[in-house]
């Protein structure tokens, strides 16, 4: 059934175009009797607005996109229930798009939200290679800002973690744990995140004087890169076998946990393991997780909120960078070494 129109409700109620579209949009300004005929057609012939043609003649759509890394990693998942709450509360919706760790995908879902003319992006980006792309969209007067993603630069908002003291909060605790030979398990490198976690690691560990930190790299932060990695580890002799990973993301971790558990390792008493995000799951492993937390839902709440600030005020509004601190939750797959 081919939906009403607003020029047969119009005509089924007798009245001009200009009086419906009063009754939709300023009510008051119409007569009672003659806004109840209107709405009596509209309920008649099921009448349905087109909401999103309104939006883009009025210039202003009420919808929010949020393009992120992996839509089934649990930390995303929180990191958008912190931003729907804000965009719901202004009265637009939010809609999430996965890129999958894939740059081409996620340069598709920008060309079409930018066709969309969405009132804002929050992007976790795979890369920094597509500047251009979210110049793009700045130029159209589509604000972006980036989430879990820290920029030096002044035309964009952004909100953070301080990766790097998060990886150094990490390769710490294994140093004073007695751990040496460290491996680092993430990837790809390109992901900023992954990279800037290793520095902070790299660092702590230089600045201790000691060990031996080696690098499984993965080409996916999901639990079956995190079972591949541990195969790698595993592959060394054993004196040369790490004593500790510290992983880039909790689901690398619990790849790690698993693989390690499965060929008959003792976590933490043969391999110590450290993961990052805290997500729930970290907590309700078999082997509770050690992990460097992040404020998940408060990087949401804060990207949605520079966002709207941004959409409301245009060319006047002044671009901040937040930067959160990570904390380190120690349980019992981090335990002392025994040697």
């Amino acid at each position: 059934m081919t939906a009403a129109s607003i020029r047969e409700v119009a005509q089924h109620a007798g009245v001009s175009l200009g009086t419906v579209s009063n009754v939709l949009n300023r009510p008051n300004a119409v007569a009672p009797a003659t806004r109840k005929r209107v709405l009596d057609a509209i309920a008649e012939l099921g009448y349905v607005r087109n909401d999103s043609a309104r939006q883009l003649r009025a210039g202003q759509s009420r919808t929010v996109a949020i393009v992120v890394l992996d839509v089934t990693n649990p930390f995303f998942t929180d990191v958008v229930h912190g931003a729907e709450q804000v965009i719901e509360d202004a009265g637009a919706v939010l809609v999430v798009c996965n890129s999958g760790e894939d740059g081409a995908r996620e340069r598709r879902h920008l060309e079409l939200l930018e066709e969309q003319r969405v009132r804002g992006v929050l992007i976790t980006p795979v890369a920094y290679d597509h500047q251009s792309d979210l110049d793009r969209l700045h130029n159209r007067g589509i604000p972006v800002v980036l989430v879990d993603r820290g920029t030096g630069q002044a035309g964009r908002c952004s909100v953070s973690v301080d990766d790097v003291q998060g990886g150094r909060l990490a390769m710490t605790h294994l140093l004073e744990q007695g751990h040496h030979r460290i491996a680092y398990a993430g990837g790809p490198f390109s992901i900023p995140q992954v990279a800037d976690r290793h520095a902070g690691a790299a660092a702590a560990m230089a600045e201790h004087g000691t060990g031996d930190l080696r690098v499984a790299t993965t080409t996916s932060l999901t639990v079956a890169a995190g079972r591949r990695a541990a195969d790698d580890v595993l592959a060394l002799p054993v004196g040369q076998r790490p004593t500790a990973v510290l992983c880039a993301n909790d689901l690398i971790a619990l790849g790690v946990l698993q693989q390690l558990t499965e060929r008959g390792l003792r976590v933490p008493d043969d391999v110590a393991i450290v993961g990052y995000d805290d997500i729930e799951f970290a907590g309700a492993a078999a082997v509770p997780l050690s992990s460097v937390r992040q404020p998940r839902g408060e990087l949401g709440r804060a990207a949605a909120q520079l966002l709207l600030e941004e959409a409301e005020s245009g060319a006047a509004h002044r671009h901040r960078h937040v930067v959160f601190q990570p904390e380190l939750v120690v349980r019992r797959s981090s335990g002392l070494l025994r040697r």
